[in-house]
């Protein structure tokens, strides 16, 4: 359980350094507006994993639920930042508005990168309810 917090806490800071580098080169992607969302997408989500490091040990679930909350809570992190940098590489508008405007890539790709962002929301979606479960108070420790 100890390793889980610090690997956890590990892969947070080592997420939060992974969007600070992208951030310094946003400037060399196809989409520009979507590299500086990339380099917010590790900032954040680094900062995420490092706060759910520091809970880790208040989060009671069974030993295999845990598993999978620690899983797919990385999944969804690093999917998220990685998805969003290949968004920004391939000049995608899929799923993105606002960061997109005057860029439309292949239809292949943005096929793609629309996959990637439904897959790692869902992701990042089970990883936060499977959390709240293992926070409730009427949670057991394990």
């Amino acid at each position: 359980m100890a390793d889980d917090k610090r690997s956890l806490l590990w892969h947070g800071t080592a997420l939060f350094l992974i969007g600070l580098l992208t951030g310094l080169a946003e400037q060399h992607f196809t989409n520009v507006r979507m590299g500086l969302a990339a380099h917010l997408e590790g900032v954040m989500n680094g900062t995420f994993v490092l706060a759910v490091g520091a809970i880790w040990n208040e989060v009671w679930l069974s030993p295999r639920t845990k598993a999978v909350a620690y899983w797919t809570l990385l999944v969804g992190t690093y999917g998220n930042w990685i998805v969003t940098t290949l968004a920004a590489v391939l000049g995608t508008a899929a799923l993105s508005p606002i960061t997109a405007v005057g860029h439309e890539a292949e239809p292949w790709k943005e096929a793609v990168i629309t996959a990637g962002f439904a897959f790692i929301g869902l992701a990042i979606i089970a990883a936060v309810v499977l959390l709240m479960f293992g926070l409730r108070s009427t949670a057991k420790p394990q």
